[in-house]
């Protein structure tokens, strides 16, 4: 098994206060991208507005596109039609990226668990930070769910982030495997 990467000097010798910091600002600043496939969508917008207002726990919803945005909320139910385009616009988002899986659809398939054309879970495709379960989750669910990703930055190591195939997350490789790859030009051979 190959050795995961390093991180530089510098950011090994980095002092434990300047991680508390950096973990700080991440945990209080997430961009939301939401991938509201059904029901579970509508209370992702119930509880981005004024009664429940995530903006006060330090989270920005609706990102303009993925490669603005920390934090993809997967809600509803993911068809193997649509899981390459959640794969995609999962890894066009920069690091340090996280997943919110909001409901039982996205958790495992909910009600349609044994359709042919549901997916499983959004785990099968991308790795999940915090599964939010219900049918459909209420928005203090949700508010819940950010606050245990909140609780979970604060405790993150930059080695074990960073590292390829670092505890709980997927290497970059694994997760390009399987995509549908991009039309070729003229005169160009694929790899």
């Amino acid at each position: 098994m190959p050795e995961p990467q390093r991180l530089g000097v510098l950011s090994r010798l980095a002092p434990e206060p300047m991680k508390v910091v950096l973990n700080w600002g991440r945990r209080y600043s997430l961009w939301v991208f939401n991938f509201g496939l059904a029901c579970c969508a509508i209370e992702f917008i119930a509880a981005s507005m004024a009664r429940h207002d995530f903006i006060r726990l330090g989270v920005i919803p609706f990102a303009p596109g993925p490669r603005q945005a920390d934090l993809m909320i997967v809600s509803g139910t993911v068809t193997d039609k649509m899981a390459p385009a959640v794969k995609r616009l999962y890894e066009q988002m920069p690091e340090p990226k996280y997943v919110i899986s909001f409901g039982a659809c996205s958790n495992c398939g909910g009600p349609y668990w044994d359709s042919y054309s549901v997916t499983k879970g959004v785990d099968q495709i991308i790795p999940v930070d915090v599964y939010v379960p219900g049918c459909p989750p209420r928005p203090e669910a949700l508010l819940q769910g950010i606050l245990k990703l909140q609780e979970k930055i604060a405790r993150e190591s930059l080695a074990e982030r960073y590292a390829t195939g670092g505890p709980g997350r997927t290497s970059a490789a694994a997760l390009r495997s399987g995509l549908v790859a991009a039309p070729q030009t003229p005169g160009e051979e694929r790899e």
